[in-house]
């Protein structure tokens, strides 16, 4: 665990906590898609905040690339889980509007920087009492299939479940984001162990393809996932936990990392990990999330020096036109 892999970390999840504020505001404005459709795509790539969400996301990919290149995939993903931190710092900074929100809501809420607390507790503690080990940066054919398995059961089922209850559906496709996502940074830590061996060792193996496969799915299931959700806090706890818990149990179980041994060791481990999942709930429930558009979408625009779109004769009418083609508008 060095201090270049905690400060790329780090930055990355700064990246994805702005793309994360910008996602969130701008799926609000189109219209609803069937999950995994890519017709999404094709009307938020119309939006200023999800360009700009896009950017970030480029980024912090980039960074988050760059640390698994060098660090451990166990310690990683978990920094990663600071992207919900900032996301809510930014989100309360930038073009805050409490008008939209409920009443009584406060700009700095003490349950949510409580949370914010225990957040970085839990990851720190994790980091510091089980001192993950590198491990190695291979894996065979025969880890394949058996990831394989449990991905498309895990995707699957929560397709399954969001087809048959709408109530569910939101939860459902944070879980298979957080799996897809999960899956794709094992992929990514595959993947660049190999560059040093060239091209053909790259593209001649399967990790580049999962990879090519689970990317992409848990982005769009990530937009569909909060465009459904009537409350964003359980959503966005189930994406930001699901993917380092996954992505320590795979480099545990494939990549041959460890954790320190003992009682006492396995214990704080463990605790390390709730407290964690406990900061992640509630910061997300306490975050200041809508499910309408408002006026900081324009607001944080302005601050990012991003015209906000116009159609109609102003980003409002489009979002009205997107609510009136909706089946729920």
């Amino acid at each position: 665990m060095t201090t270049a892999t905690i400060v790329t970390a780090l930055a990355a999840a700064l990246f994805l906590g702005i793309a994360s504020v910008a996602d969130q505001r701008s799926t609000k404005r189109v219209k609803t898609e069937r999950a995994l459709s890519p017709t999404i795509l094709l009307d938020l790539v119309r939006q200023p905040l999800w360009l700009i969400a896009i950017a970030a996301n480029v980024v912090g990919f980039a960074l988050q690339v760059t640390a698994l290149s060098f660090g451990s995939l166990a310690v990683v993903q978990p920094l990663l889980v600071f992207d919900l931190v900032f996301a809510v710092l930014i989100a309360r900074s930038v073009g805050w509007d409490a008008s939209g929100l409920p009443p009584g809501t406060r700009r700095w809420d003490p349950v949510a920087l409580a949370g914010v607390g225990a957040a970085t507790l839990g990851v720190a503690g994790f980091l510091i009492i089980g001192q993950p080990s590198a491990g190695h940066a291979e894996a065979g054919f025969a880890v394949f299939w058996p990831l394989v398995a449990g991905l498309v059961v895990v995707v699957g089922g929560s397709l399954a479940v969001a087809a048959k209850s709408p109530n569910l559906r939101p939860l459902a496709l944070a879980l298979a984001c957080g799996a897809c996502y999960g899956v794709a940074a094992f992929s990514i830590k595959l993947v660049t162990s190999g560059f040093g061996s060239g091209p053909a060792h790259v593209f001649t193996n399967w990790p580049i393809y999962v990879l090519a496969v689970t990317g992409p799915a848990g982005f769009i299931l990530n937009q569909n996932a909060f465009q459904e959700g009537k409350f964003l806090a359980p959503v966005q706890a189930i994406i930001t936990t699901a993917d380092p818990v996954i992505s320590i149990g795979v480099s545990l179980a494939w990549l041959d990392a460890h954790l320190r041994g003992g009682p006492a060791s396995i214990f704080g481990e463990v605790l390390s990990l709730l407290v964690m999942t406990a900061g992640i709930v509630v910061t997300a429930h306490h975050s200041p999330q809508v499910t309408e558009p408002k006026p900081d979408d324009e607001a944080m625009a302005e601050v990012l020096a991003v015209p906000v779109h116009q159609e109609d004769g102003s980003a409002d009418g489009h979002h009205r036109q997107a609510r009136e083609e909706s089946p729920e508008g």
